[in-house]
């Protein structure tokens, strides 16, 4: 409870990958995720993660920070990681208890799973991480543009992300202010599971009135604002392609034909 929720919160910085147009980071993640999903091996695995740790360093984040952002869904990853456990019956069997066996094809399911979901989340918390949110929530838009003459609302989609990616971390620090609150009028915390599920149930309630009131309050400083969608807006800032985002696609191609040759 005491780690407020940071995955994928911007880092300030002027490297190559805060400048890139944000249209081609989040083309970018989306063709990472396929390329991660197309290895097969730890050898590609290994490609792809030489590939990330570079973006890293050429972003500027430090490694703390990048771990940090990771932390609060690692659980994911390990849930997902064992449930391969009992899915994968290929090879030698080393334990059988009942129903559930466990083989050596299926510890290399586990493990293979594991790191590849790592990658995955650390590519697109990556782009967060170099992107401020107004320009994701332009981007969308942007990338959505087209659809919008059968009907779809572009802008209004492009708001709705902007909005939940703000909303985020600010869930998380109220859920931190909301636990701390009871804490300190004399509830108890129980250790373990269950203990964490009862302690959930306590703070639910004024959570999501806490959240409902500020979704309310940016209501309202909307409608003061006369906020009326994407009607007479313009850009301080359009986006424009620059040849550093043709290199960018060039090296995620070189990614993707060596994960496919490995």
């Amino acid at each position: 409870m005491s780690e407020v929720f940071s995955f994928g919160s911007y880092y300030p910085g002027e490297s190559l990958l805060h400048r890139l147009d944000p249209r081609t980071k989040l083309l970018g993640g989306v063709a990472f995720l396929i390329i991660s999903l197309l290895a097969r091996d730890f050898l590609a695995l290994a490609a792809i993660g030489a590939f990330v740790i570079a973006l890293y360093a050429i972003a500027g984040v430090p490694a703390g920070r990048a771990a940090r952002s990771l932390a609060p869904l690692l659980a994911i990853v390990v849930v997902v990681s064992v449930l391969r456990l009992f899915t994968d019956h290929s090879g030698p069997m080393l334990f059988q208890l009942g129903i559930f066996s466990v083989s050596e094809g299926s510890l290399y399911s586990c493990a293979f799973t594991a790191v590849r979901m790592l990658f995955m989340m650390c590519g697109m918390s990556l782009v967060t991480m170099t992107t401020m949110t107004l320009d994701l929530t332009q981007a969308v838009e942007r990338l959505l543009a087209p659809f919008a003459r059968v009907g779809l609302p572009a802008h209004e989609l492009g708001m709705m992300l902007g909005i939940a990616l703000r909303f985020m971390p600010q869930f998380a620090t109220e859920l931190q202010t909301t636990y701390r609150a009871q804490v300190s009028r004399g509830a108890r915390v129980a250790s373990g599971p269950l203990g964490s599920v009862r302690m959930l149930s306590s703070v639910s309630i004024p959570l999501f009135a806490s959240i409902f009131r500020h979704a309310e309050t940016l209501s309202a400083a909307m409608d003061a604002r006369c906020y009326h969608g994407e009607e007479g807006r313009t850009r301080m800032h359009p986006l424009r392609y620059a040849p550093r985002d043709a290199v960018a696609a060039v090296v995620l191609a070189a990614l993707a034909l060596c994960v496919v040759l490995v």
